[in-house]
């Protein structure tokens, strides 16, 4: 049998809590929420996707979503939550609680103050080399939150200054959890309604609860540019990274920057390219914001990473859509001298069968490399199902698929089947 890991049925919530308490106002101008449940069971023939003594289970979760934008006035938000709840029908793992929160809101204070709020959770694998199983999985909640003053120095200049407060927290025990605070100062000139370039500069100490102490600092020159069909904004500068643990310090520094492209090629057709680079630690939000990106998560110290991701979709006149993402991402891990990169994509095909029922395709590939032992990886996923909508609100949704896994350590090779049916109701 896969060796279990204790139900895990404690989650860091409190950001959210804080967020709630903080963004009160909020619901006294709240629109409908977006209410959605779920439940589905899933068979498959390797439920520790292990190279040996595969085991054949099945595993049963109820879910509930819930999507909600309050309308516009002096207190905005943004949440987007699903929480569910998995159990093994022949106690291969124990339960599971499954999380993914996304929660953003602001309150204007008084004119220029804004107090600003975010909240993100995300279910992360523990090793970026292991695969996915419940016994590699951790839940990590990045909170953030701290006022941000923006003053008018000309019609076309303007200065803010930020101070924020982060924690991250992980439900693993052995998961270093870690807090820091952030304060920056950025200059924006508008050469045109449509077009902007400034300065920023930020420093931010973190400390983790191992004593080990993180500080960086960031200097950046920013841009934006606004077209008819294209948006363009991003940043390049450079950073110094320095670490502290039990008297012994260690720097590095190097080009930092980030950029972001949308285009809307026609009416049905929508392109986007995203590309950053970050000296930073595991304990920071880059995989939440580029979710192909896995940390190694028993490196605490510092990482210089990278990652770049490129989005279309499609809809085509009969009512199909295509969705297609390219990503590649590069992790050096600075103290120990290793590094690991991935690249891929994902696609998924979707087209209407009749009225009620809609076929789907999907599939993905991912090429991973380990500098400490030479290794390569290949990930290899594909998948097809059918959906029916049984009423207005009511949805049955059947998936079969196959997940692979080639690699040079036998340990991590797999094979995987697998068949999925479930219920989605829209409640509200």
């Amino acid at each position: 049998m896969v060796n279990r890991k204790s139900a895990r049925v404690v989650c860091p919530f409190s950001g959210l809590l804080s967020s709630i308490l903080v963004l009160t106002p909020l619901s006294l101008q709240a629109a409908p929420a977006g209410v959605t449940g779920e439940v589905n069971s899933r068979y498959t023939d390797n439920a520790g996707q292990t190279s040996t003594n595969e085991e054949s289970d099945i595993e049963s979760r109820v879910y509930l979503g819930v999507r909600h934008t309050s309308d516009p006035g002096q207190c905005n938000s943004d949440l987007g939550a699903r929480l569910g709840y998995g159990y093994w029908l022949d106690d291969t793992f124990d339960p599971e609680i499954y999380a993914n929160l996304d929660f953003a809101g602001d309150c204007r204070i008084v004119d220029g103050l804004v107090w600003q709020v975010t909240d993100n959770m995300r279910d992360i694998a523990q090793d970026s080399r292991g695969n996915n199983n419940p016994n590699n999985l951790t839940r990590k909640n990045v909170f953030r939150t701290g006022p941000v003053w923006t003053l008018r120095l000309s019609p076309v200049d303007q200065i803010s200054f930020a101070a924020e407060y982060e924690n991250t927290e992980f439900s693993e025990p052995e998961e270093r959890d870690g807090e820091r605070y952030i304060g920056t100062i950025a200059f924006k000139h508008f050469f045109s309604a449509s077009f902007y370039g400034g300065v920023t500069a930020s420093r931010d100490e973190g400390e983790l609860d191992t004593e080990e102490e993180i500080d960086r600092d960031t200097l950046s020159l920013t841009f934006g540019k606004e077209w008819a069909a294209t948006s363009l904004k991003g940043s390049a500068g450079g950073s110094e990274i320095e670490t502290t643990l039990n008297n012994t310090t260690r720097s590095t520094d190097g080009f930092v920057g980030n950029l972001e492209v949308i285009r809307q090629v026609n009416p049905t057709t929508e392109m986007s390219l995203e590309a950053s680079r970050e000296l930073t630690d595991a304990t920071s939000d880059f995989d939440i914001r580029f979710g192909e990106f896995v940390f190694r998560q028993e490196q605490t110290g510092a990482v210089e990473v990278s990652a770049v991701r490129f989005r279309a979709t499609k809809e085509f006149s009969a009512g199909s859509t295509f969705a297609l993402t390219a990503f590649a991402s590069r992790s050096d891990y600075i103290d120990l001298g290793t590094e690991e990169e991935s690249s891929g994509f994902n696609a998924t095909y979707r087209r209407p069968v009749t009225a009620q029922v809609s076929a789907t395709l999907g599939g993905g590939y991912n090429y991973l490399t380990y500098s400490d032992d030479d290794t390569a990886d290949v990930l290899f996923r594909v998948n097809a199902g059918l959906d029916y909508q049984l009423s207005r609100k009511l949805s049955l949704l059947s998936r079969v698929g196959h997940d692979q896994r080639d690699s040079k350590v036998p340990v991590r090779e797999f094979r995987e089947n697998w068949v999925s049916i479930g219920l989605n109701y829209q409640f509200l």
